[in-house]
């Protein structure tokens, strides 16, 4: 494998990856059919970079891949795969790999790999887990999608409330089922009503005789069964959990919710968003056939043919004028580009503030404003620069004066739809990443090319 580095050197990006050495003697024991070599290489190498290994395989460089490599894929591997290519993963492995793999993953882990399958797939991976495990992956398939109860794991390490650090310390060591990974010990009423936690750093730091309720932590809260999962991670970022009990409708403990889970629908929000904006499947990945591709970017492309007929139905209209004066023709598009790109700008800062929740009812009016200013600002700054390129250019300065107005008119507009078209769309009960690109963008082509043409209609000819 990769050659060690200096303990001086900083860690770079590539520390995190297969070097292309791995990636090439990889390849050859696939090419060889050596599945001894292949182990070899992958064993000291993690899930995940193995997870990344198998994503970015051409589908039939996976199938060859995974028959010589498939008695080692295991419940951490299967839950790194990417959900695009998941299921044709599992497809291909032995039934007895498959439900060994199960076996070892969390319970959250398993709802999210069968959650998506047919009814059959789901048996056939249920029927392979203890009765308990069965039990806790059923109940929590029985909860909306994207709550918290199908975010949760049910392994939960709970305390009564009047034990002492050494009888919970003892109480760890003894029990075997306890989870690989976990960071509170959860302290429970006879009830099962959640009333606090504690740290197993403060845990051990803490002498055997002190009672758990008096070394709880201060960020504990609990968390709905029922919640969006969306909410969720909002909750962890915002209050900087690491783990977070989750409760039914009467308050009884049903499982926890960790931080690597919260992240992962954070990063899962932030990727919809962007392919979202873009007019991408939310479906898209980098392992697409060109037909997948394809039927997922041609709806909103259609879209945008229909909007840019609006835009040169306004071209349409000072026909005359343009005729007249081939430096209109000239000049436009730099309008019109201006008014989108700097559309875009607000667009992003308001659908990543809607996102985050940062932008709310509370601050709304004010970041209008703000980005009305930004917009004015800006047009007058860009205003004043194209009018003087265009009188160095065309020594116009009627043209120099219709150009700087149509930017300053156009970058205000730019801002101020930028801003409201998501709002709206928000409060329209429409998520305001889908379809806000389109219309900021129809917004400053028809407002760029209305004024600019239209000023030029009245001020030159």
């Amino acid at each position: 494998m990769t050659e060690p580095r200096d303990a001086e050197t900083n860690a770079t990006e590539d520390d995190f990856r297969l070097s292309q050495q791995d990636l090439e003697a990889i390849g050859k024991a696939i090419d060889e059919d050596d599945a001894p070599a292949l182990d070899a290489l992958l064993d000291p190498v993690h899930a995940a970079d193995i997870a990344d290994l198998i994503e970015q395989l051409t589908p039939a460089r996976r199938r060859e891949f995974l028959q010589l490599y498939k008695g080692e894929i295991d419940g951490e591997i299967l839950s790194e795969i990417d959900e695009a290519i998941r299921d044709e993963v599992i497809e291909q492995l032995p039934h007895e790999v498959l439900a060994e793999a199960v076996r070892e993953m969390d319970s959250d882990d398993v709802v999210d790999l069968i959650e998506d399958m047919e009814a059959p797939e789901q048996q056939a991976i249920l029927a392979a887990l203890d009765e308990s495990d069965r039990a806790a992956v059923e109940q929590s398939l029985t909860y909306p999608e994207y709550s918290a109860g199908r975010l949760m794991q049910s392994e939960v390490v709970t305390a009564p409330e009047y034990w002492t650090v050494g009888e919970t310390i003892d109480f760890l060591r003894r029990e075997e089922w306890l989870p690989d990974q976990f960071y509170h010990v959860i302290l429970v009423d006879p009830r099962r009503h959640p009333i606090g936690y504690v740290t197993l750093g403060r845990l051990l730091a803490s002498r055997r005789d002190i009672a758990l309720r008096d070394i709880t932590e201060d960020s504990f809260r609990t968390i709905s069964v029922m919640q969006d999962e969306g909410d969720v991670a909002h909750a962890f970022n915002k209050y900087h959990l690491i783990s977070a009990p989750v409760v039914d409708e009467h308050d009884r403990l049903v499982g926890v919710i960790t931080i690597d889970d919260a992240m992962s629908v954070l990063d899962e929000e932030h990727e919809e968003d962007i392919l979202r904006l873009a007019g991408v499947g939310l479906e898209s990945s980098i392992t697409d056939s060109v037909i997948e591709t394809v039927r997922q970017r041609v709806p909103w492309l259609a879209i945008n043919i229909v909007t840019a007929l609006v835009a040169a139905s306004v071209i349409a209209l000072f026909e005359g004028a343009i005729a007249q004066l081939v430096a209109l023709a000239v000049l436009m598009p730099i309008v019109a580009s201006m008014g989108g790109n700097a559309g875009t700008q607000t667009l992003t800062v308001a659908v990543r503030g809607l996102a985050t929740k940062s932008l709310n009812r509370a601050n709304t009016l004010r970041i209008v404003r703000r980005e009305m200013a930004v917009g004015l600002a800006n047009g007058v700054l860009f205003g004043l620069a194209m009018g003087i390129v265009t009188y160095l250019w065309f020594h116009d300065p009627k043209l120099s004066l219709v150009i700087g107005m149509a930017m300053i008119v156009n970058l205000s507009a730019a801002a101020l739809g930028g801003i409201l078209i998501p709002l709206g769309l928000e409060k329209a009960g429409a998520d305001p990443a889908l379809a806000s690109g389109t219309f900021v963008t129809t917004v400053t082509d028809v407002v760029g090319f209305f004024t600019f043409l239209g000023l030029a209609s009245v001020i030159l000819l």
